[in-house]
């Protein structure tokens, strides 16, 4: 007998589950890293970036859908792009480790979009977001972060899978035409990531395109177009075209093991940090010694990190050594290290050009090498060591095995809110925050209009 199809078990999942059956704790943080996420839209709204985009996004025309933190209407597809560069952009959004993605904007972005245009329930906002996020993560699974190693930005190329999926639960399509829509983005999935080389924005752009791309499959499969039913494991399918001569590694299994009983998504990781999450152990640890450094001179400084990591995060090392931009400084463990050390701390306000411009931390930057981590857990933690070899000749070493925000070290809720209010107090008064976050903690029982309304600049 042949082997059922991924796709159609992701499919049949993902039409029939019914949110009750979901464990409590995977709801509660499930609402949780939507909170994060309408923050960091919120944030984003603010910057320049986000302004740029919707400028753009307008001038294709207006329609009935909100934009988090404006006051513009857009068509569906173009409010779920907008919300996902906004949700994505500051690069302060959630992980998971294994896949290598960001989970939630390559879900969210559709079930707010849509869900609005569609007049959906809370619940069913919920159980759609879950379905995409989900499936998401299992695609980066199966290749553990293969996609980094080949030159593609994996939320970007999952995305557009993870939102056919969360489109298609909203629009109520059964599991044939969802296997439909997720063959259909076969075709659309993508995203590369020659953006490193000089802090462009097309990283941010990502998920918006995916979220484009999976409601447009959506709507085509439900009006009856028929999409490969094997878009990953099959010939010249997903895994065999974008990984190439390392697709024999691929672990299909990953796809859809124990898919409905196990969910993947309670493992995700929110960022205390707004870098790059292969930075974070490093980062962890630099804090640690800011204590202990005490203002003492710095002769160098030794940086640890997972192997398949250095080529996102530490080279070329003239280029990361000297950051060109606040995007370039995320992806920077230079940068982020030197700053970590003397400051102690690392916030969106230390993405600002007066922080770039540190000359102490930029000095010291060209004085940070990074090496291979022998010790790291990756990809299940990013650790990260650091060394610092101080004036006088002493050393000191920390090495964080598992990073802030992860496993035993995840977020609290309080922690999660707080977040969510420093970031959304960039654009809206406090009580505006507030009542977002209250709507958003009692999901169920919040129309996705209701929501959208909260996060519009006019609502």
């Amino acid at each position: 007998m042949a082997e059922t199809p991924a796709a159609r078990e992701i499919a049949q999942f993902s039409a029939t589950f019914r949110l009750d059956d979901v464990p409590a704790p995977v709801i509660q943080r499930a609402k949780l890293h939507i909170l994060d996420a309408l923050g960091l839209g919120l944030a984003s709204s603010t910057y320049d970036f986000g302004k740029v985009t919707a400028a753009g996004m307008a001038a294709l025309g207006g329609g009935t859908c909100s934009v988090i933190g404006r006051g513009e209407r857009l068509a569906v597809r173009d409010a779920a792009l907008l919300n996902a560069v906004l949700m994505h952009g500051l690069d302060f959004d959630d992980t998971h480790l294994g896949s290598i993605i960001h989970p939630t904007c390559t879900a969210l972005p559709v079930a707010l979009s849509l869900g609005e245009a569609l007049g959906a329930s809370g619940r069913d906002m919920l159980s759609a977001f879950l379905a995409g996020a989900e499936t998401g993560i299992r695609i980066g699974l199966a290749i553990d972060g293969g996609f980094h190693h080949v030159g593609y930005h994996a939320t970007g190329v999952v995305s557009h899978f993870a939102s056919a999926v969360t489109a298609g639960r909203l629009l109520g399509l059964d599991a044939e035409a969802i296997v439909s829509a997720q063959g259909v983005t076969g075709s659309t999935a993508s995203g590369i990531q020659v953006f490193l080389e000089e802090g462009a924005w097309t990283k941010r752009f990502h998920p918006g395109w995916g979220a484009v791309a999976g409601i447009t499959a959506a709507y085509l499969a439900q009006a009856g177009f028929k999409g490969p039913s094997r878009p990953y494991e099959g010939k010249f399918g997903l895994y065999d075209t974008h990984l190439q001569e390392h697709a024999a590694g691929v672990k299909h299994g990953e796809l859809t093991r124990g898919l409905g009983s196990e969910w993947r998504f309670g493992e995700t990781a929110l960022k205390p940090y707004p870098v790059c999450h292969f930075i974070h152990g490093c980062a962890d640890a630099a804090i640690e010694l800011h204590r202990e450094i005490a203002g003492a001179l710095i002769a160098r400084v030794d940086a640890w990190l997972a192997q398949p990591t250095l080529h996102i995060v530490c080279e070329p090392a003239e280029a990361k050594e000297r950051p060109a931009n606040e995007y370039e400084a995320k992806f920077s463990a230079q940068f982020v290290t030197a700053y970590c050390l003397l400051r102690g701390r690392f916030g969106l306000p230390d993405l600002l050009p007066e922080a770039l411009a540190d000359a102490e931390v930029r000095d010291l930057a060209t004085r940070v090498t990074c090496h291979e981590d022998p010790d790291s857990a990756f990809p299940t933690y990013f650790s990260g060591g650091v060394a610092v070899t101080l004036a006088d000749g002493r050393v000191l070493k920390r090495h964080v095995r598992v990073n802030s925000g992860a496993g035993e070290r995840a977020m609290t809720q309080e922690a999660v809110i707080a977040k969510f209010l420093a970031s959304a107090s960039l654009a809206v008064p406090q009580a505006r925050a507030e009542r977002i976050c209250a709507a958003v903690l009692a999901l169920e029982d919040t129309p996705a209009v209701e929501l959208a309304a909260l996060l519009r600049r006019d609502g």
